[in-house]
């Protein structure tokens, strides 16, 4: 079978950012505590990316669309992040560096839904999955989430970081070159066709929807490390915990399209909530690190389910001319208002009460949400 260069280079896209990411992500922490920063220090940096996300996400989405452009832009955007990075890691100061890292996520946020919405563009012209595509995203992350301290070992510590992750960076752009735009059928956005979007009632309560179940798993990705530490876990066993996450998405991400089409995306996210909320009594009742290690790989019936299916409809909520700016606006409340909200309530319970206390709340946040899902598909069935 002949290979599609647009599937080709995309899939390649998506695997090497998030190769990036897996750089980024639990090292950057580290970057910074070697630079002689406080705790309270890197935990404002690190905030400050999930808090630019909620103002970035949307506006480069709209641009995207303006211009019905997603390779350009993103070809700017990536450009803009690097030079964001460029400055993170080769100045000091906490000015700078706080600077520096608006840029950085800023630009770099936003490629991630506009990205996704090619992706779906693409992938449904030629009767394809958007998992099919995705899937390489992890393949990518839990890839070099496993090999990175080992190579950073060779390379000398977290002090060579940015090497690694400029070098990962090279490949993004030359695939880039072969991507081409889905050009949309639609009429042309402009900012008072927008109104659009939140004129919807459907499509403003399933972002409500997404924002209750998302702040658990959000609030999970930034302090789950920290958890795992005061049980005793090593570095070591914290980077295997977000490697066995991103591996058990592989095999869903490849082949949930064969079966979702069968049943209504709400009613699929209500039962993601409920193992959501079974998940999380279990993170909160124990204690052997390993065994919570073990536990992640419960990501593949949780968020690989729920962002495929969430991406998905978002695409059917929206006018085909919106799509950039309704992905933009679920990978904002998504990374920006769940990952700002969870990461705070996270950490204000876990000092109060302990770690265990934020898995109790994670438990009735996702319960709501699977009454939420499951109660609008039935109020939305018993109309029709």
């Amino acid at each position: 079978m002949k290979l599609d260069k647009q599937i080709v280079s995309l899939s390649g896209v998506n695997f090497f950012y998030y190769a990036s990411s897996a750089i980024l992500m639990p090292y950057l922490p580290l970057y910074l505590q070697a630079k002689g920063y406080t705790a309270a220090e890197i935990g404002l940096l690190m905030m400050i990316g999930p808090f630019i996300s909620i103002f970035a996400q949307p506006f480069w989405g709209y641009v995207s669309d303006r211009f019905n452009s997603v390779k350009n832009i993103v070809f700017l955007l990536w450009v803009l992040s690097l030079l964001g990075s460029i400055g993170l890691f080769l100045t000091s100061g906490f000015g700078l560096t706080l600077g520096f890292i608006l840029l950085l996520y800023f630009f770099l946020l936003p490629s991630i839904p506009l990205i996704d919405n090619l992706v779906v563009k693409s992938t449904a012209v030629r009767g394809m999955s958007y998992g099919s595509v995705r899937v390489w995203g992890s393949i990518g992350f839990s890839g070099v989430a496993l090999i990175s301290g080992l190579l950073l070992d060779q390379l000398g510590g977290v002090a060579k970081m940015p090497y690694f992750y400029w070098v990962l960076w090279i490949f993004p752009f030359l695939l880039l070159a072969f991507i081409k735009d889905e050009k949309s059928n639609g009429q042309r956005i402009t900012l008072s066709a927008i109104s659009i979007i939140f004129k919807s009632k459907s499509f403003l309560w399933f972002m409500l929807m997404i924002l209750i179940i998302s702040i658990p798993h959000r609030m999970n990705d930034a302090l789950l490390g920290l958890y795992l530490n005061k049980l005793g876990a090593t570095d070591s066993m914290v980077s295997w915990a977000w490697a066995i996450a991103a591996c058990s998405e592989i095999p869903v991400f490849a082949l949930i399209n064969r079966y979702i089409h069968r049943y209504h995306e709400l009613t699929i996210l209500g039962i993601v909530a409920i193992i959501y909320t079974i998940r999380w009594i279990l993170y909160s009742v124990i204690t052997d690190p390993w065994v919570l290690i073990g536990l992640q790989v419960t990501q593949m019936l949780t968020f690989a389910v729920l962002w495929i299916v969430a991406v998905q409809y978002v695409v059917r909520l929206l006018p085909e001319q919106f799509g950039s700016t309704g992905q933009s606006i679920l990978a904002m409340v998504f990374m920006g208002l769940a990952g700002i909200i969870g990461g705070s309530i996270g950490g204000w319970l876990s000092e109060q009460w302990g770690g265990a206390s934020m898995y109790v709340f994670a438990t009735v946040m996702s319960a709501i949400a699977a009454v939420m899902f499951l109660g609008t598909q039935t109020v939305m069935r018993s109309r029709s």
